[in-house]
């Protein structure tokens, strides 16, 4: 291997130093507004103001709207991963207000939703850039300018791109999987059950695939890294090789 491949092994840049408190309240309040205040709300709507399961399950969907609109806020910009979410929160509200107007029907229209998640996860392979790239930049950096230059610089290394495709395939596998268990739970446990089942179940998932997601970026980086000492070791003996079979 060249002196020059050594150094393009060697050369990818380091994070900037994040900005952990800002990180952490991002994370509260995506845990708090997309799963504890939906089943909250529809509990309670249901427990203690006898709303239907249906009108309860739609108000209950709110929530994961005030937390995009709270983002869009504090970031002050509208990035891919904000359209992508703002895209399929209203794409649930239409599927939500259409055809039948039950409880059971709403759930498993949600399923509809993340199924649909998979399959465009599993679509972006053919883009230029496929949909977990925008969703690794949102949470692998802090928003700042410094990040997110960071990441969309390390498109440039392949080893980077094929751990990126991989995640995806993953991802939309996942969901794809998720939305069809989801669907038959649907019909099988009882409404109010599965009201707190289902965001539950989607944010499990979730965090499954994120962690999943972490052990196996830090598995492919440290492959990498391997990779780039053995490559800079051999380059390094090269020279005394030819030295040797000289004299």
């Amino acid at each position: 291997m060249s002196t020059q491949a050594v150094q393009g092994l060697n050369d990818r840049p380091a994070p900037p130093e994040r900005q952990g408190g800002a990180a952490a309240i991002g994370w509260i309040l995506t845990i708090g507004l997309n799963v504890v205040a939906p089943i909250i709300t529809y509990n309670t709507l249901r427990d203690d103001h006898g709303w239907s399961e249906f009108s309860a399950l739609l108000v209950s969907g709110i929530w994961p709207v005030v937390d995009s609109a709270i983002m869009i806020a504090w970031r002050r910009k509208l990035d891919e991963f904000a359209v992508i979410t703002l895209f399929f929160m209203a794409l649930t509200a239409v599927v939500s207000l259409t055809g039948t107007q039950s409880a059971r029907a709403l759930l498993i229209k949600d399923s509809f939703v993340t199924g649909l998640f998979g399959l465009l996860c599993l679509a972006t392979l053919l883009a230029k850039r496929p949909l977990m790239f925008y969703f690794g930049r949102k949470f692998a950096t802090d928003g700042t300018p410094e990040s997110t230059a960071w990441w969309n610089g390390m498109w440039e290394f392949e080893g980077f791109r094929k751990t990126i495709r991989t995640m995806t395939v993953v991802w939309g596998v996942g969901y794809l999987a998720e939305a069809v268990v989801r669907v038959v739970l649907a019909y099988v446990l009882p409404t109010d059950t599965m009201a707190t089942v289902s965001p539950i179940m989607i944010y499990g998932v979730l965090g499954a695939l994120v962690l999943w997601t972490i052990t196996y970026s830090k598995r492919a980086r440290a492959k990498g890294e391997a990779r780039a000492a053995a490559a800079a070791a051999a380059a390094a003996d090269a020279p005394r090789a030819g030295e040797a079979a000289q004299a």
